[in-house]
């Protein structure tokens, strides 16, 4: 007989443990599908040939306001040809050393021959300008000029 209570407490004792981690694992499960808070979806990336902030597609310089660059803060170079489109201004510039770079801001008064400073920013490579039907091999997007007088 006393093996008969032993065999129902060990019984008894099983039954409780199983209870137990069924429990256990119940409520994990339940911990895990709670509603998770609400988050936007990621903005992608610019794409090759695409300022930040564009519509893809759209203009690439949406959202750029012209700035103030201030003395100092810059690449220096003499304005060799400039030509405005669709309210921005489009400037070829040489530096000391002769080496030129196509620059795009928003339009700015700013003539040949003008000594200018602008910030360095990473180059677009192959961008066409739909209003000047023309294709820049490299050109720096960037915020304003600085006219050195």
């Amino acid at each position: 007989m006393v093996e008969g209570k032993k065999s129902k407490k060990i019984r008894r004792l099983q039954v409780k443990k199983t209870a137990l981690v069924i429990l256990v694992i119940a409520a994990l499960a339940l911990a895990g599908c709670k509603d998770k808070p609400k988050t936007e979806a990621p903005v992608a990336a610019p794409q090759q040939g695409q300022m930040p902030g564009a519509a893809p597609g759209g203009d690439p310089h949406a959202g750029m306001k012209a700035q103030e660059i201030p003395a100092g803060a810059g690449k220096k170079a003499t304005v060799t040809q400039t030509m405005n489109s669709g309210g921005y201004t489009y400037v070829e510039a040489a530096d000391e050393k002769g080496a030129k770079a196509w620059l795009a801001l928003p339009e700015t008064k700013v003539a040949k021959g003008d000594k200018i400073e602008y910030p360095e920013t990473p180059p677009m490579v192959n961008f066409h300008s739909k209003t000047l039907n023309k294709t820049f091999e490299k050109i720096l997007f960037i915020p304003g000029i600085r006219i050195v007088k």
